[in-house]
């Protein structure tokens, strides 16, 4: 029985046969469009080889490709692995060796990371460029489903079926193929749609990246299991999104706090038409309470999303209509997820109290790729160790406190970083904030502030900050120490790479940003 998430397109390609699916630049595609040339990728995959747990990996941008190579991976029970395309060589050849991969799919925008795959790993095989310019030796996509047809392969895929290798960001040591099956994606959707407004009539603007699973699994598959339209925009520019919500009229919208913070400061906001949106989430990093009071005074409802790779990632979304509220706080959980917080041998703490945060349900992965001892530690009696610090209020409302790793312990007192983040972003002229401890004789370690200014020119000092702080912050908590940079470092999801500006103040070193 074909049970897998490839189910959804041949479904909708009878149902919905003449409706827009995706749109990418000029391509677009109907569901019954989508479907034929997913099943012709399927069917060329197959005759070169590839089937059940073969991993694909795929170098490729927000395409209508990369869509159609993760479905076609889906119908054949094959693994997709799609790859960050701003990591630096070595990095992208650790993940295409640890996962084994057979088959490369890549940009043509990208063919020189390809070549420089062909010399140095053996493994893969068959090498396809999506693009028009042909290179010696690759395969071109379009010629490659042109030459097979559009049947639907004859495969029957389980839910336990792993369908995709997520690779965790890797902000601290080598990332880890997260393993999603096809029923965490299918579980991810259905907890998407049961606690959002969500419907079949929606078009999702899709330009946080596919490679990673805010873009993969917060609207894109969720819409495309409903029967919606996504729209794909291969790069985050503020211009270009808004030009895209009021072209598309764009309904549903999903960035990480960098985004919405560039959109929001961008000069010609309101010369664009967003009246459209309806249903916007913020994730990947807390977002700056700045942000979302500033969509909400101009009728953009905004709704705050918490989750991680491992869980699909939705572990917990806040409703517009608590967003005041609930200021902090991410929401409860989703009708088929469950959240425990536990102190240090492991028991359950009461409400208030700060704990780690573990996940359980059918969207939580089953476990990290060729890493068992990995594996072990995160997942214990069917419970995901999310190592994340939160807490819960009485009415069940769950607060991220902060990673475990980026608690800072001063004199004893445990200090939490987003605690005086959300603060520091209230000082005016203030773009970006990250906070961080660093060692201090006296106290074990002290609080340093490391701040991006709107405008460089206006100028910002430690006795500045220290002054915004009273009676906002207690004195422990107030920054001791402070650097103004150009930019904070990120990863390609928007989060600050805390442990770069860590490693950086250990070593003594200035700051390097490294702007994406």
């Amino acid at each position: 029985m074909k049970k897998g998430i490839g189910s959804w397109l041949n479904t909708h390609s009878h149902r919905f046969k003449n409706k827009t699916a995706l749109v990418y630049n000029d391509v677009r595609l109907t569901y019954r469009q989508l479907n034929n040339r997913v099943n012709r990728l399927a069917n060329a995959l197959s005759s070169l080889g590839i089937g059940q747990g073969d991993r694909v990996n795929a170098l490729l941008l927000n395409t209508n490709e990369l869509m159609e190579s993760m479905f076609a991976c889906a119908k054949i029970r094959a693994i997709f692995v799609p790859i960050n395309t701003r990591l630096g060589f070595e990095e992208l050849e650790y993940i295409v060796n640890d996962s084994g991969g057979t088959a490369f799919l890549f940009d043509e925008r990208l063919k020189s990371v390809a070549s420089g795959l062909q010399e140095r790993v053996s493994r893969i095989q068959h090498y396809v460029q999506v693009g028009a310019t042909p290179e010696a030796d690759f395969e071109l996509y379009e010629s490659l489903i042109a030459r097979f047809p559009a049947d639907e392969p004859a495969y029957d895929v389980s839910l336990d079926d792993v369908h995709m290798l997520m690779y965790t960001s890797g902000t601290t040591g080598k990332p880890k193929g997260a393993m999603i099956t096809h029923g965490n994606t299918l579980w991810n959707a259905i907890n998407a749609n049961n606690a959002l407004p969500f419907h079949a009539k929606d078009i999702t603007l899709t330009v946080a990246p596919l490679f990673h699973i805010g873009g993969m699994n917060i609207f894109t598959t969720p819409s495309l299991y409903l029967g919606g339209t996504v729209i794909l925009c291969d790069k985050f520019d503020p211009k270009i999104v808004l030009e895209l919500i009021e072209k598309e009229k764009v309904t549903t919208l999903f960035l990480v706090p960098a985004m919405w913070l560039a959109i929001m400061q961008y000069p010609d906001f309101s010369e664009y038409d967003i009246s459209s949106l309806k249903l916007n989430i913020s994730g990947g990093a807390p977002c700056p309470l700045t942000v979302i009071e500033f969509f909400q005074k101009r009728g953009v409802p905004f709704f705050e999303g918490f989750g991680l790779t491992e869980t699909a990632p939705f572990v917990s979304i806040l409703d517009e209509g608590e967003t005041i509220r609930k200021k902090g706080s991410v929401g409860r959980t989703p009708i088929h997820t469950e959240v425990r917080i536990v102190g240090p041998q492991d028991m359950e703490v009461p409400a208030g109290e700060v704990g780690e945060l573990l996940v359980k349900g059918p969207n939580v992965f089953v476990g990290y790729w060729n890493n068992p001892e990995e594996t072990r530690k995160a997942i214990k009696s069917t419970w995901f160790y999310t190592g994340d610090l939160a807490k819960k209020d009485e009415e069940g409302f769950l607060y991220i406190v902060d990673r475990k790793k980026d608690m800072i312990i001063s004199g004893g007192e445990n200090i939490y970083p987003i605690e005086v983040e959300q603060v520091l972003y209230r000082i005016p002229n203030v773009k970006e904030v990250a906070v961080v401890g660093v060692p201090d004789e006296k106290w074990g370690e002290s609080v340093k502030a490391y701040i991006a200014l709107l405008d460089p020119e206006k100028s910002l000092t430690l006795e500045d900050v220290k002054l915004f702080c009273e009676g906002k912050l207690a004195r422990f908590k107030v920054p001791k120490h402070l650097e103004i940079i150009e930019s904070l470092p990120r990863n390609a999801t928007g989060k600050i790479l805390k442990t770069v500006l860590r490693n950086k103040q250990r070593e003594g070193k200035g700051i390097q940003p490294n702007v994406q």
